[in-house]
């Protein structure tokens, strides 16, 4: 049962209501259950930032990393046990920015490891300022008149390598998010889903939106399911694309 793989005596959890990222480690949880992956064969490690937490309620050894710092040291628990499944999860802001050179560098190298990026578009736990992945003239504390730069393209990043695996999904689309988790668990190499999700509190609301409900009905608008074998994601697709 999935609830087994949880700290639910640590409940409830210390996220803002309506915050996407326990959907995520629900969804997490509910596939490891699936697949079998428990304290015995599994490890989270995690980053700082809100999405950092989530490795504290796996009921499972984890590790909480220095920020930005999460590839590096999951890399380093898979080469000193390679029979363990390494699963990191961590936010835009950790992973794109911050620890923006580990991932090129993990691209590169092609370690075994899943990695679940939280993608809300913004530096949620220190106030709602841009980051990597805030889509140009999006307003924030840091860009109150809109962020004046493009986005990272993460799944342009993945593909420079000569194997790669990227999936993008959203909180909403529950049935693809575990789909694609589960399909990043099981690729012999480094696996990147960019889950894209909501931080109401100090970004949605910004933005317009009236509730963590208001942002998951945009996100049903907006993405789409690719094309059966699609070798690009359009920009507001859903899907999986590798090689390798």
């Amino acid at each position: 049962m999935f609830k087994e793989l949880l700290k639910l005596e640590r409940f409830p959890t210390i996220w803002c209501p309506g915050c996407g990222i326990g959907q995520i480690m629900i969804q997490l949880a509910m596939v490891m259950d699936e697949l079998g992956l428990d304290h015995t064969n599994c490890t989270v490690i995690s980053g700082i930032g809100c999405t950092g937490r989530l490795a504290g309620y796996m009921n499972m050894d984890s590790v909480y990393t220095l920020h930005g710092r999460t590839l590096p040291v999951a890399e380093a628990v898979k080469l000193v046990n390679p029979s363990l499944k390494v699963i990191v999860v961590s936010g835009d802001g950790d992973l794109a920015s911050i620890g923006g050179n580990h991932l090129l560098h993990a691209v590169r190298r092609n370690p075994d490891l899943t990695v679940l990026c939280n993608n809300n578009q913004v530096y949620g736990l220190t106030g709602g300022h841009a980051g990597p992945t805030t889509p140009r003239d999006t307003r924030t504390v840091s860009s109150p008149a809109g962020s004046p730069y493009d986005p990272v393209n993460l799944q342009n990043l993945m593909k420079a390598g000569a194997k790669y695996f990227y999936a993008k999904t959203t909180v909403y689309h529950q049935v693809h998010l575990r789909h694609c988790i589960k399909e990043a668990i099981a690729w012999p190499g480094f696996a990147f889903v960019d889950i894209t999700s909501q931080c109401i509190e100090n970004h949605g609301r910004r933005l317009g939106f009236n509730s963590a409900y208001e942002m998951l009905l945009h996100f049903r608008k907006t993405y789409k399911r690719a094309p059966d074998g699609a070798e690009i994601l359009g920009p507001d697709e859903i899907g999986i694309v590798r090689k390798g």
